[in-house]
């Protein structure tokens, strides 16, 4: 049987996990999952466990910080004692950069590779070239970050499989909406309320978000923002009159996310979602790795400038016939069959 050990640390893993392993499972493959514990707040971590059903990792490293050092020990004596066939990370996290680099002999295999923002100042971009150039198989979620990948001559394999993120946008959406009571506890309607999230470690240095904040406090529509711990305890540091609520576990989220007018955001994969939903997108950095979403006009890159964000969410439209991106919902099943295609 192949074994594969998977490495997820942060919220966007988790969901990028959860079909991917009904995927191995049904193909045969055994997983064995180790969780860093880079995301240590129960509303960012265990919650996704609870929610999606997802079976409790074999390892649980609970490093508690964001260090790749810190992660890198325990991986590797997992890795040691388990012997698998392949060691799969997800993204471009501390943790993905740690899975990678304990794998040792271990071949990588890379989901989301071959994706940059050509912004080298982003711990992100440096993390998604480390990765890289270590991975044997590069799961590629589109053409163009493969032709990416072969424009820098990395070595692996490539194979262009979609996005697992549509595959659990796919899955869990419909649950979300069904499920979820969110709209209605925090007294907002559909298509009447902005969201927002801002978690990267540049925004929430002090004057960023106190730019970010400033546009926030201008919006005149009802805004509703889950905060990270991190951003939370640098806003209670910078004046302003909007309110934050507690992280929200995934499925809450959704619902929030599928029925904005208008999002709010600097991570990617919230970028992606807002997509998929067909709700416009305002983010909150000055480039992005989801480029394809900027030229279909889905998507405007405002960085902090509080005036820029405060013109983009009000004439935010999303584009009539905005084609697909990012494949079809499908990726978890192909990217089995290729760690199989390509076993050590």
């Amino acid at each position: 049987m192949l074994r594969v050990l998977s490495v997820v640390g942060n919220r966007p893993q988790f969901i990028k996990s959860a079909p991917l392993s009904v995927a191995l499972e049904e193909a045969g493959i055994e997983e064995i999952g180790v969780r860093t514990g880079q995301h240590y707040d129960a509303e960012l971590s265990q919650v996704f466990f609870d929610e999606l059903g997802l079976a409790a990792p074999r390892y649980d490293l609970d490093v508690r910080r964001a260090d790749p050092a810190a992660m890198v020990p325990g991986i590797r004596e997992a890795v040691e004692r388990e012997r698998p066939d392949w060691v799969l990370v997800y993204g471009d996290t501390n943790s993905t950069l740690a899975g990678a680099q304990a794998a040792g002999a271990t071949p990588v295999a890379h989901v989301e590779a071959g994706l940059r923002s050509f912004d080298l100042s982003m711990p992100e971009e440096r993390n998604r070239i480390a990765v890289d150039g270590i991975a044997a198989l590069l799961l590629c979620p589109d053409e163009r970050s493969s032709a990416q990948l072969e424009a820098e001559g990395v070595s692996g394999r490539r194979e262009v499989v979609g996005d697992v993120m549509a595959d659990a946008n796919r899955l869990f959406a419909p649950i979300a909406r069904r499920r979820s009571r969110v709209l209605d506890e925090l007294g907002v309607e559909p298509g009447r309320y902005l969201l927002a999230t801002v978690h990267r470690e540049a925004n929430v240095d002090p004057e960023r978000l106190a730019r970010i904040a400033r546009a926030f406090d201008e919006l005149d529509e009802p805004l509703v923002f889950p905060a990270h711990p991190r951003t939370r305890a640098r806003l209670e540091q910078i004046p302003h009159r909007f309110e934050t609520i507690d992280p929200l576990g995934y499925l809450d989220f959704s619902a929030l996310s599928s029925q904005a007018r208008v999002i709010l955001t600097d991570s990617g994969g919230v970028q992606k979602e807002a997509y998929w939903y067909g709700v416009p997108c305002v983010t909150l950095r000055p480039s992005t790795e989801w480029v394809d979403t900027v030229e279909a006009g889905a998507n405007v890159l405002v960085d902090d400038d509080a005036t820029a964000i405060v013109r983009a969410v009000a004439a935010a439209r999303f584009p009539v016939g905005a084609p697909q991106l990012y494949g079809d919902g499908c990726a978890s099943g192909r990217i089995a069959g290729a760690l199989y295609a390509s076993r050590p």
